[in-house]
Formats: structure tokens, sequence, C-alpha cells
């Protein structure tokens, strides 16, 4: 009762902040865009997001090893590829995180090294787009002159590394008070693992590869903008794609459904662009990585899952979890 709960608020949420997007446009104007796409670019897009996949891999691969486990690097792709099919499908809290987390457990690294893995994966990328954003503030305040959208950029940007350096502060000093609790003495593990990444030249090789990620999602997005002809350059993409991508991971919608949309347009209105370009940017993109996440849906039947499996994910996920 309470997943479907659950469900039933992201779909409504995602329905609604789609809804109040879509009136703020002229819908046969973007129509008309959309219609007359360049193709060419769209073929770019997808070859690049499936060229992040690998990345994506083998970044999670050494967080894997850092944490005790062996991860071949042409199973860690086909698990992101996977990953990323459920991160679309998949209407949880975790989605794509659960089954890659189930999936690892599955090969026999064991439930908590899995989750350590996943969890610190995570926090890693949103830590790495944080830094981003906050990095090219400075610019964005030169496209973005409202106080209250600048505190909004400042507060999410500082938010999201704060909730990060509380994650790594966990593991600091071994606290007796964080043992109490079954959820603190995971949180406080994980957080250890983190560091000992932090302190070896892993760690390096993984902060490389997570700009290199996000770079390459703007890459994306500014993709789709020449796709729809739209009059944006890879600088206002840089500056205001990556902190709406920051809010996309809050988990209150289907895989950012309506949050993106809507903060997209709130961003382009703001930069003094065409609010319908941020839209279009922002469809084509969510368009663009559900394509690329059906050929994770491929690889899935592929490599011979059972789809009844699917059902215990989430379950199986939760009931060893420390963050669920």
């Amino acid at each position: 009762m309470r997943r479907l709960l659950t469900l039933l608020i992201k779909v409504a949420v995602s329905i609604l902040l789609l809804y109040l997007s879509l009136r703020r446009v002229d819908l046969g104007s973007v129509g008309q865009r959309l219609g007359a796409l360049d193709l060419r670019w769209i073929a770019l897009i997808l070859f690049v997001l499936c060229a992040q996949i690998p990345f994506v891999a083998i970044r999670w691969r050494e967080i894997v090893t850092i944490c005790g486990a062996n991860l071949p690097a042409a199973t860690a792709i086909r698990y992101s590829f996977i990953g990323t099919f459920f991160s679309q499908v998949l209407p949880s809290t975790v989605g794509g995180d659960a089954v890659r987390i189930w999936l690892l457990a599955r090969g026999g690294t064991g439930w908590s090294t899995s989750i350590y893995s996943v969890l610190i994966d995570r926090v890693v990328g949103v830590s790495a787009l944080a830094v981003i954003v906050v990095a090219c503030l400075p610019w964005t305040f030169n496209l973005v002159h409202d106080p209250v959208a600048r505190a909004a950029l400042v507060l999410i940007g500082f938010g999201a590394l704060a909730s990060a350096a509380f994650f790594l502060g966990l593991g600091v000093q071994h606290m007796r008070v964080l043992e109490r609790w079954w959820f603190t003495r995971h949180l406080a593990t994980a957080s250890r693992r983190a560091w000992r990444l932090c302190q070896s030249a892993a760690g390096v090789r993984v902060a490389a590869l997570s700009f290199l990620i996000h770079l390459l999602t703007v890459l994306v997005a500014w993709g789709t903008a020449r796709a729809a002809h739209a009059s944006v350059g890879f600088t206002d993409v840089l500056f205001l794609f990556l902190p709406v991508m920051l809010v996309a991971t809050i988990p209150v919608s289907i895989a950012g459904w309506g949050v993106r949309e809507s903060a997209m347009i709130l961003a382009f209105s703001y930069a003094g662009l065409a609010e319908s370009d941020g839209l279009i940017v922002s469809i084509l993109y969510g368009a663009t990585t559900l394509a690329v996440g059906a050929i994770g849906g491929v690889v899935w039947v592929a490599s011979g899952y059972r789809w009844s499996s699917v059902k215990t994910v989430e379950a199986d996920t939760r009931a060893h979890d420390p963050s669920a």
C-alpha cells in the first residue's frame, strides 16, 4: 500500500508539473519545431549518451574495488545499461540504483558492499555536479539577475555540497553513538569507504570521470538545442542546465519528468531566453535518455534475467539499504 501511494504521488507530481510547464508556452510552435528536428544532431546525441554509460560504469567499478569487491568492466557496463533502463521505467524512490544493487549483490558481492558502492557512486556524482554549479556561479549570475533566482542557485549548489560534507563527516572519526543504530552504523561504514576513496589514486580517476560525465551531459543538452534550432549557446546550457539537473535529482517525480521541465522554463526565463527553448531542450533530453534506456531494456532481456524478479528488487533493497 505504501509503495502504491508513493507511486501515485510521483505520477501526480509529474503530471501536475508538466501541465503547469506546458501552460506557459505556445504548444503549437513547440510542436512544429519538434516536428522539424535535425536528425543528424539527434543521432549524435544518442551516440554521446551511449558513450557516456561506459564512463559511468568505470567510475562505479572503481568505487566497487575500493569497497573490497571485484566488478569486471564488461559486467559494470551491462549493469549500468540495465540501471539506466529501470531509472526510466521503475517508479520507485531508488529506481535504477536499486536494480544495480540487486544485480551486484546477486552476483555474489553481498548486500552491504553493493549498497555502499551505489550510495557512494550517487554521492560522488551529485557532489561533482554541485562543484561545477558552484564554480560557474559568477558566470551564471551574469545571465541571471533576479535576486530570488540567484539565492536559489546558491542554496542548491552549496546545499548539495553541505550534504556531501555531512556524509563524509560521519566517517571522519569512529564515534560510538553511530554504532547504536543499524541505520547510522551502515552510513558511517559507507562514509569510511568514501574516505578511503578520497585518499587513494582511484579518487582522482573517479573525480575526473565524474566531471567528464557531466560535461557530456551538457554536450547532450546543447545538442538538443541545436537539433531544434534553438538560439542557445553552449555556455548558456553549461550555466543553466546543470543546476536544473541538480534539482531533478530530488526524487519527487517519475525519472525527473515535470521537475526538469519546470526548472528549465524558469531558468531560461530568468536568463532572458525563450521559455519554449527551455521546454524543448528538456523534453528532447528526456526523450533521448528514454531511448537509450530502452537499449538497457534490450540488454536486460538478452542477459536472461526474469521479469518477475523486478518485483522483488525494491523490496530486497529496502530491507538491506541503510538510506532507504
